[in-house]
């Protein structure tokens, strides 16, 4: 679940806010987003991997709020680690031509 929006790091793209499939942020008029419907997250990941600078972080529990403290998830290199485990990370190589899965549509022939 949706549990942090950093007011350090965003930079009010809102490309979260667009991305969201269960429309969990609202636009701030001069801020960050705002997490507005906690409730409605899906712990799809989609607003974490799409921000550009890793000012988000999703909590693997879909069913319950997690206490977090921002610090502490720098400290541990948890912000934003869902787009550097799926490649996105700024900087970091693409792994796409290494994706095999379009082979799965081969067999389907």
């Amino acid at each position: 679940m949706i549990e942090l929006v950093s007011p350090s790091r965003c930079t009010a793209c809102n490309i979260c806010v667009h991305v969201c499939p269960t429309n969990v942020f609202d636009i701030a008029p001069n801020g960050p987003p705002l997490i507005a419907r906690q409730e409605d997250c899906q712990t799809c990941f989609m607003c974490e991997a799409y921000c550009p600078e890793d000012a988000l972080f999703v909590a693997p529990t879909a069913d319950q709020t997690t206490a977090v403290n921002e610090a502490q998830l720098i400290d541990t290199r948890l912000l934003g680690s869902y787009r550097r485990e799926i490649g996105w990370a700024t900087g970091q190589a693409s792994h796409a031509a290494q994706d095999q899965t379009y082979r799965l549509l081969e067999t389907l022939k």
